[in-house]
């Protein structure tokens, strides 16, 4: 096969794979305003589309395997190829964590939304993982370098939550339901931030080759495999 159609498939995927993750944080957005306006319509619509994201991602995943076992890619093609996978399934469980989310709805009031900020955190989450998926869509090492500040900030938010809500229960035994949902939402919103970040940490490996992080054990052991 020539260069140029090798080239126009890796162009595919990355694009197939943009376009899951705009899908990704869409349902997230959509799960904030479940949230936000306790819509159980809405949170069922959620869990529906997060069921295709997850079919989606085993697609794309299928589609990656094959191009690595047909074309055999070399230096920045492999590295794209691994990236685009890398991703996708951190895609998978942002899509997870959105229906996890919809799931603490019927267990929570406005009123206890609102003093523990999740909608504001809501928001940083899912301007977070729009930055991200921006960088590996223009490979901007720099601006996938910018989410990492963000993610302390997120840390931060979270942790400020876990105390206050630990104070609360500590203070009276009332709405302990609805504080366990608080924490809930919160470890969510913290983890879909964490996913965020590691899409960021695939572009800087994706753009200079350089791998900020352990490569999963089973994903080494992948790589190795395809170059025997």
């Amino acid at each position: 096969m020539s260069e140029r159609p090798v080239h126009d498939r890796i162009r595919e995927l990355s694009d197939t794979l943009v376009e899951l993750a705009a899908n990704a944080r869409g349902n997230l957005l959509e799960a904030l305003e479940a949230l936000k306006t306790l819509d159980s319509r809405k949170a069922r619509r959620v869990k529906t589309f997060g069921y295709d994201i997850g079919e989606a991602e085993t697609r794309l995943e299928s589609q990656c395997l094959s191009f690595l076992a047909l074309q055999q890619p070399v230096a920045k093609d492999f590295r794209t190829i691994v990236a685009i996978m890398k991703i996708n399934e951190d895609i998978e469980r942002i899509g997870d964590l959105s229906v996890h989310i919809v799931e603490r709805v019927p267990d929570i009031g406005r009123e206890m939304l609102q003093a523990y900020d999740l909608e504001m955190v809501g928001e940083k989450v899912a301007d977070m993982l729009q930055d991200a998926i921006d960088a590996f869509a223009e490979r901007d090492a720099l601006k996938a370098g910018r989410v990492n500040v963000i993610e302390e900030e997120i840390d931060s938010m979270h942790s400020t939550i876990v105390r206050n809500v630990i104070d609360a229960m500590k203070a009276s035994s009332r709405d302990v339901e609805q504080l366990v949902a608080v924490l809930s939402i919160s470890r969510s919103l913290e983890r879909i931030a964490d996913h965020a970040t590691r899409i960021s940490r695939e572009v800087v490996y994706l753009v200079t080759g350089e791998t900020p992080r352990q490569m999963d054990s089973a994903y080494e052991f992948l790589l190795k495999s395809l170059r025997n």
